[in-house]
């Protein structure tokens, strides 16, 4: 699977200092964007995704290679 599949209201995981947790795609993004105060470098090609913790509710920002799309 292409890291550019995803789309939004797809629900994928990433890891994080806590371990992995799990979400939802909110947003993709193709070109450089700032989110919570930092800058993403984002193209067609290496598109960035926002996506929203099913735990706390927050958005956060990451590369498509960060992200694992979730099954079922």
């Amino acid at each position: 699977m292409a890291k550019d599949d995803l789309s939004k209201g797809d629900r994928v995981s990433w890891n994080t200092p806590q371990g992995r947790t799990r979400g939802t795609v909110e947003e993709k993004r193709t070109s450089d964007f700032e989110h919570d105060g930092q800058h993403f470098t984002a193209s067609t090609d290496e598109p960035a995704y926002v996506v929203r913790s099913e735990k706390s509710g927050a958005t956060a920002a990451h590369q498509g290679s960060a992200l694992r799309r979730l099954t079922s």
